[in-house]
């Protein structure tokens, strides 16, 4: 049940059955070959989340790889390819269905961001309208320049083979905040073609990798996709990008978001965008 607050205008599900998910699994992992979730082997895999926020199935998991202490930067190219190939599958098979308008894949890693099972893997959520959030990046569009071909200069901090780049944002509201995008605009997951959906896992697996190395510790993050609403729309200056947002800010030391940034929408970074692109180009 979707609810509007009348202050804000701030949208909110309602989802009381998720109160009864467990938070951490009885026995055994259930997303290992041979679990509940994977009860076959496995490269890729997706199934129904059991506890969705949605109802008729709009909400899946994504399994990445069979191996259980793996993460994305640990994949090989192929691998790697093939996680990028099951999101862009799910992405059409999803919105190609009459009841959805918006296909969100992301992913929670690290118990900090409260995923409480550790095998890789992320989640797609199916919704029946374009979210706030990516519809307000849809009507600004590129007139701002923030996806474009203009390089992001001191701000870059990785770039793959058929265009695709990494980079800090100018404005960034988390330490480390990166943006993923195609120099040439694509609006979709679907719509990449085989060198474009290779680079960006090859570029998922480099920037992934830097953020582990820069404490030398897995780095807890939240990532998610921004893409072309499956809406029926004609949405022009739909731009595939991804947002990922570590949360430390140093060795074991989380980034809060605190009451004045919630209360004011203002955020206050304590590390400049340059200098934390400077320490992902080194790491």
């Amino acid at each position: 049940m979707e609810r509007i607050d009348p202050l804000t205008g701030d949208r909110a599900r309602i989802v009381a059955s998720r109160q009864s998910r467990p938070n951490l699994p009885d026995q055994g992992c259930p997303f290992c070959p041979g679990g509940l979730e994977a009860p076959e082997p496995y490269d890729v895999r997706w199934f129904p989340n059991r506890w969705p926020p949605f109802p008729d199935e709009r909400a899946e998991i994504v399994l990445y790889t069979p191996r259980h202490d793996a993460s994305f930067a640990d994949l090989g190219r192929e691998e790697a390819r093939q996680v990028v190939d099951l999101w862009a599958a799910r992405s059409r098979a999803l919105g190609d269905r009459d009841d959805v308008g918006y296909v969100l894949v992301f992913e929670n890693r690290g118990p900090e961001v409260g995923a409480t099972i550790s095998h890789p893997h992320g989640q797609i959520y199916a919704f029946d309208t374009v979210p706030p959030r990516a519809a307000t990046e849809l009507l600004r569009g590129d007139a701002t320049g923030a996806l474009g071909p203009d390089a992001p200069d001191d701000r870059l901090v990785a770039t793959s083979s058929s265009g695709w780049r990494a980079w800090v944002p100018w404005a960034a509201t988390w330490p480390y905040e990166l943006v993923l995008a195609p120099v040439e605009a694509v609006p979709d997951l679907p719509s990449l073609d085989p060198a474009g959906r290779q680079a960006l896992g090859d570029l998922l697996v480099d920037v992934v990798g830097r953020l582990d190395r820069l404490f030398d510790a897995p780095m807890p993050l939240m990532m998610w996709f921004h893409q072309r609403p499956f809406d029926g729309g004609d949405w022009p200056d739909a731009w595939l990008h991804a947002h990922i947002a570590p949360l430390l800010r140093a060795p074991g030391v989380q980034r809060f978001v605190a009451a004045g940034e919630l209360g004011s929408q203002v955020w206050f970074n304590p590390v400049a965008p340059a200098d934390a692109a400077q320490q992902l180009r080194d790491a």
